[in-house]
C-alpha cells in the first residue's frame, strides 16, 4: 500500500506511459509541457511498464507538486504548460479564483492576472483562469489513465486504490463544475475531441462516482494519512447537493444534511484548538489534535514537498518578513491582505483594535478565529499596491503548536486542510434552515458547536445571512468564498452586497452576472468545435 513517505516524494520518475497518458490531454486542446516530451523514455532507465502504485502516488502528488522536478524546474518540467509552474498549483489556482474577486482577500501584486480578478475584469484568455482548468483536466487524465490500466483487478489494495482515484477525478469535476461550469468530458484517455456536458448531467456523474467510490473506500480515519476515505466522499457529496440548486437548477437541501451528518457521525472529530489546524504539526504531534478534523491534506514537506504553492503561498502571501511576528518561513510576499468586509464579520460595531497582534484581536472579537495583525496597518484598503493597506491575515503559520523544529527554513511542513469536518457542521446547518424555511434547534446547535470551539457567543438562532457570515469566519482565506457567496446570491448580478473594490470601484460596484461563471479557455475553444463559450464572454 501506498505509505504517507510515499505520498511525500518529490521526485518519483513516471513512467513515459504516464508522459503519454498526458500527451493525450492536448485532443481537447489542453496541452501539457509533458506533451512536449517524447512518448519514449528519455531517461533510459524509466520504462514504459505500468507501475501502478507510482501512478497512485502522482495523483495525489498533483494535488500538492506542480512538476517531475519542482518547486520551479527546468522549462517543461511542469505539469501544466503556459503558466509559471510556481503559479501553477492545484490549491493557489483554486485560491485565487474563488477568494480574490470575493468580500475576503486583496492582493496587492499588480502583475500575473492578479488585478483582473481582484476588480472582476478577466476575460477568456486570462492566465490564472487559463491555467487551472489546464491543471484540473491535467489531473483527470492521469486517474482516467490508472482506472483504464487497473481496469477489472479486484485484489483489495487495486480496488481501494481504485475508489480512491474515482474520488479524486470526481473531486476535480467537481471544481470544474463549480467554477467553469458547462465542461468538456472525458472518462478515457482517447484523440477524441470531448463533447461538452451541461452542468446538471455532469452533477449526476459526479454524485454517482462518489456514491459509487465511497462503497470501497476506506472506513473514516483507517486509511493512511493524506489519502481519502468514506467520510472525504460523504462531505463531498454533502458540498455538491448544497450547491444542487445552482449546478442544476433544483435544491437538494435534504440530501446537503444527510451526508453531512454523516461525516458529523464518523471517527473524525473537531480539533480543540482553532489555530492548530494551520499550523506546521497539524498532521498530528503531542500537542496538536488538527488531524482528527482534516479529511483530506494536502501534504507538506519543507524537506521533501516542496511547492511555490500550497501552504508556502498562504503563509507567505499573507505575511511580511520585516514587520510581523515569527511565521515560520524566511518567505514573505507580502501580497495577500483583508478586505474590510471580512474584519467586519468579527467587528460589526467597528472596535478592532487598531494597533493589534492576534492575541489582541481575538480577545477583542470574543472568537478565536479572529486572526488579524493591525499594527501598521490600515483597515480600509485606500491603496491597492501596498501591502499596510488592509488589515494582515496571521491564520496560517509554519510554526509546530508543540515548539520543535520545522524541516526546512523556506520551504513549509504545514498540510493544507482542503476538507475538513467544520464544513459538514454548516453545511447540515445551512441545509436545514433553509429546507426547514428558517432556523431550526439541530441548525443552531451545530453552529454553535463550531462557535464554542471558538469561544465566541453562541446564539439561540440563526437567519441564512448569519450564516453566511459564519462560512466567513470559520473558513476566511480557505479558497471557498465565491462559491458561498453565488449560493447565497451575493456574488456577481446583485445589488444588494458590495465591497470595497469590488467591480474595480473603491467603494464597490455590481458585477455583471456572467461572471458567476468562468470562461471556457479561448485556445480550447478554438481547437474544438463541440465547445460553446460560456455566455457574456
Amino acid at each position: 500500500a501506498t505509505t504517507e513517505m510515499e505520498l511525500k516524494m518529490k521526485r518519483n520518475k513516471i513512467t513515459a506511459w504516464v508522459a503519454a497518458c498526458a500527451i493525450l490531454i492536448s485532443a481537447s486542446g489542453i496541452t501539457s509541457c509533458v506533451g512536449d516530451l517524447d512518448v519514449e523514455p528519455i531517461d533510459p532507465s524509466v520504462t514504459t511498464t505500468f507501475d501502478q502504485n507510482k501512478v497512485f502516488t502522482k495523483i495525489y502528488a498533483t494535488l500538492g507538486l506542480t512538476g517531475i522536478e519542482g518547486p520551479a524546474g527546468s522549462p517543461g518540467s511542469g505539469d501544466v504548460d503556459g503558466i509559471d509552474e510556481g503559479s501553477s498549483d492545484f490549491f493557489r489556482l483554486i485560491w485565487n479564483l474563488n477568494e480574490l474577486p470575493a468580500d475576503e482577500a486583496h492582493c496587492c501584486w499588480i502583475d500575473g492576472g492578479v488585478p483582473e480578478l481582484v476588480h472582476g475584469t478577466w476575460d477568456a484568455s486570462h492566465s490564472l483562469v487559463t491555467g487551472l482548468y489546464y491543471r484540473l483536466y491535467f489531473d483527470i487524465t492521469l486517474c482516467n489513465f490508472f482506472l483504464e490500466q487497473t481496469e477489472g483487478k479486484t485484489d483489495a489494495e487495486s480496488v481501494t486504490q481504485r475508489a480512491e482515484a474515482r474520488f479524486i477525478r470526481a473531486l476535480n469535476y467537481y471544481y470544474l463544475i463549480d467554477l467553469y461550469g458547462k465542461v468538456p468530458f472525458v472518462t478515457t484517455v482517447s484523440t477524441e475531441k470531448p463533447s461538452q456536458v451541461e452542468r446538471a448531467e455532469l452533477f449526476k456523474f459526479i454524485e454517482k462516482e462518489l456514491l459509487e467510490a465511497s462503497e470501497t473506500m476506506k472506513d473514516p480515519r483507517t486509511n493512511t494519512y493524506g489519502r481519502a476515505d468514506k467520510a472525504a466522499a460523504w462531505l463531498l457529496l454533502a458540498r455538491l447537493y448544497l450547491n444542487a440548486e445552482v449546478y442544476t437548477g433544483t435544491p437538494q437541501w435534504a440530501k446537503a444534511a444527510e451526508y453531512a451528518q454523516k461525516a458529523i457521525n464518523s471517527a473524525y472529530s473537531l480539533c480543540p484548538v482553532y489555530k492548530h489546524l494551520f499550523m506546521a504539526d497539524n498532521n498530528g504531534s503531542s500537542v496538536n489534535k488538527a488531524n482528527t478534523e482534516i479529511l483530506l491534506p494536502i501534504l507538506q514537506d519543507g524537506g521533501t514537498t516542496r511547492n511555490y504553492g500550497g501552504s508556502l503561498f498562504l503563509i507567505a502571501s499573507t505575511h511580511k518578513t520585516d514587520d510581523m511576528p515569527a511565521f515560520g518561513t524566511t518567505e514573505g510576499w507580502a501580497g495577500n491582505r483583508c478586505r474590510p468586509q471580512l474584519v467586519s464579520k468579527f467587528f460589526p460595531n467597528g472596535n478592532a483594535p487598531a494597533a493589534g497582534d492576534a492575541d489582541a484581536m481575538t480577545k477583542a472579537a470574543n472568537d478565536d478565529r479572529a486572526l488579524f495583525f493591525s499594527k501598521g496597518r490600515s483597515l480600509s484598503i485606500d491603496v491597492e499596491s501596498e501591502f499596510a493597506s488592509g488589515y494582515s491575515l496571521v491564520k496560517f503559520s509554519n510554526l509546530r503548536a508543540d515548539g520543535a523544529t520545522t524541516h526546512d527554513s523556506k520551504f513549509t511542513d504545514t498540510d493544507l486542510p482542503l476538507m475538513r469536518l467544520a464544513e459538514a457542521y454548516l453545511t447540515y446547518a445551512e441545509a436545514e434552515v433553509r429546507r426547514n424555511g428558517g432556523p431550526t434547534a439541530a441548525a443552531t446547535e451545530a453552529i454553535n458547536t463550531l462557535r464554542k470551539r471558538a469561544h465566541a457567543k453562541t446564539e439561540t438562532s440563526y437567519t441564512l445571512s448569519n450564516i453566511l457570515d459564519e462560512w466567513a469566519r470559520e473558513f476566511a482565506f480557505e479558497g471557498r468564498r465565491r462559491s458561498d457567496l453565488i449560493r447565497f446570491n451575493r456574488f456577481a448580478g446583485n445589488a444588494d452586497y458590495t465591497w470595497q473594490w469590488k467591480g474595480g470601484a473603491k467603494d464597490g460596484t455590481t458585477l455583471s452576472r456572467h461572471l458567476n461563471l468562468y470562461p471556457i479557455p479561448t485556445k480550447d475553444v478554438n481547437v474544438n468545435s463541440n465547445l460553446k463559450q460560456n455566455p457574456g464572454y
